[in-house]
């Protein structure tokens, strides 16, 4: 049985998609039993500090500051979703009349019913990285409502929560677009899939660890309050 190029595309593609999934769900499993060791479970601690003091904070300058970021974050959702989906429409019109990667040139399988397989799978992750995004945009703007409530005992977990899913569509969103480069590279055939897969993993791999200890800000602000009090006990004494 002669060897053909285009079983590569059985090989190496299934492979490379393996490993890109193997890895990320060892890294959920990591962020939902051990999140500090994640980078998600550290910024998610910080989230949950600046919720915490935006919600028990009296001064309207702190307010429009948390309203300003939550409107940066929500900016910047809905422009990614903007451009996923300008991106998944436009890039399938144009390698489906292109005959780039149809030529010699490209080791692999270059049929067209393969090729149809390399669009379709780059749309639906385009269109994952849209819905995520959205769903982004959504939690943001959800968050937005609950911290400009006048007169409410909104509880700060309700707050925390749509602060951190927003957070969490986020990476899922920025998830499906390094997906998507693994994708574009198979376009140029298996082999640079494969390789980008493989250095893919080392690469999310150094972004996601945490090697940092979490900060504890409750007992950073217990501590502050007791400076506080024990100044103002001094002065007081002073003064006297």
């Amino acid at each position: 049985m002669v060897f053909q190029k285009e079983y590569l595309d059985l090989l190496l593609v299934p492979s490379g998609l393996f490993i890109m999934f193997t890895y990320h769900l060892y890294l959920l499993y990591r962020y939902l039993t051990i999140p500090h060791t994640t980078i998600m479970g550290f910024e998610n601690n910080d989230k949950r500090a600046w919720v915490e003091r935006i919600m028990q904070a009296s001064d309207t300058k702190i307010m429009d500051t948390a309203l300003n970021v939550l409107e940066s974050n929500n900016s910047n959702a809905t422009y990614l979703a903007t451009v996923s989906l300008s991106l998944s429409s436009l890039i399938g019109a144009w390698m489906s009349n292109n005959t780039l990667f149809t030529s010699v040139l490209i080791y692999g399988d270059t049929r067209p019913e393969t090729m149809s397989i390399k669009l379709i799978t780059l749309l639906i992750f385009f269109l994952m990285a849209f819905a995520c995004f959205v769903q982004s945009s959504r939690c943001f703007i959800h968050a937005n409502y609950l911290i400009t409530t006048p007169d409410t005992d909104i509880p700060i977990s309700y707050v925390e929560l749509a602060v951190i899913r927003g957070g969490e569509f986020w990476s899922l969103g920025l998830r499906s677009l390094y997906f998507v480069t693994t994708i574009l590279l198979w376009f140029f055939g298996p082999i640079p899939m494969f390789i980008t897969s493989i250095g893919m993993i080392f690469f999310l791999h150094y972004l996601d660890k945490n090697t940092k200890q979490l900060h504890d800000h409750r007992s950073s602000r217990t501590r502050k309050q007791v400076y506080k009090r024990v100044e103002e006990a001094t002065n007081r004494a002073t003064l006297l």
